[in-house]
């Protein structure tokens, strides 16, 4: 069988072929290959092959040892498989954050994945809100912190944090899903059925509709906790 383009892509990228060594080209291969590198990382976790990730990661820190953004994807990647505890291990590694820059909302991300992993709604909300005060139009750090917002019982914030997100991402299903969610959990049923009319399929939106109700009755039945009892833990 022909391999694909895909596996001769990462073929490539995991053995990349020597250039002629000069002062200038050296440095930028090293930068361009680190890039591309770190592409197909992200990738795989987009692609749902987070151990895929974290068998890249293994490989790319023997040749690029301690780069922060690898260390980021390795937390994200291990909370893609559910390792929590690995996840927090492995965060310990993490540079602090303080710069405001791209890798101080990673890192305000990944610490606020961290807690909502562990239920702690309360106390992931200032890193999620950091992480959407270095990145605003980033609608994928806006939905974590809407649907914090919501975990945490914070209805009406959630919403507008969700709204924000979806006119961000208007076609992205995921940010869609939590703000219905929202809007029924918080009451507003109207809204929540004006809504679901965007949805073209009648068996969709049904489906849908049942998928929500749900999910806000199942949520519903494990009241937030308090940030004090979060921090008892």
């Amino acid at each position: 069988m022909t391999p694909s383009p895909r596996v001769l892509l990462c073929a490539a990228l995991l053995m990349p072929a020597p250039v002629p060594a000069t002062a200038a080209t050296v440095g930028e291969d090293a930068v361009s290959t680190r890039g591309f590198y770190l592409q197909l990382i992200t990738q795989a976790r987009i692609d749902g092959r987070a151990r895929a990730a974290l068998a890249y990661l293994d490989d790319f820190e023997r040749r690029y040892p301690g780069d922060p953004e690898a260390a980021v994807l390795r937390v994200n990647s291990l909370l893609d498989i559910g390792d929590v505890d690995g996840a927090e291990a492995a965060a310990a590694g993490l540079p602090s954050a303080g710069g405001g820059d791209n890798r101080d909302k990673a890192v305000n991300a990944v610490h606020g994945h961290l807690l909502a992993a562990r239920g702690r709604w309360h106390d992931a909300l200032p890193f999620y809100q950091a992480a959407v005060r270095a990145s605003p139009t980033e609608a994928l750090l806006r939905n974590a912190l809407g649907y914090a917002q919501l975990r945490a019982g914070l209805g009406g914030a959630a919403i507008e944090t969700l709204r924000g997100a979806a006119a961000l991402a208007p076609s992205d299903a995921v940010i869609r899903n939590n703000l219905l969610l929202a809007l029924t959990m918080d009451g507003r049923q109207d809204e929540a059925r004006a809504a679901l009319q965007a949805i073209a399929d009648p068996g969709q939106r049904s489906r849908l509709s049942r998928q929500i109700a749900d999910e806000a009755a199942r949520i519903a039945a494990q009241p937030p906790r308090s940030p004090r009892q979060e921090n008892s833990r």
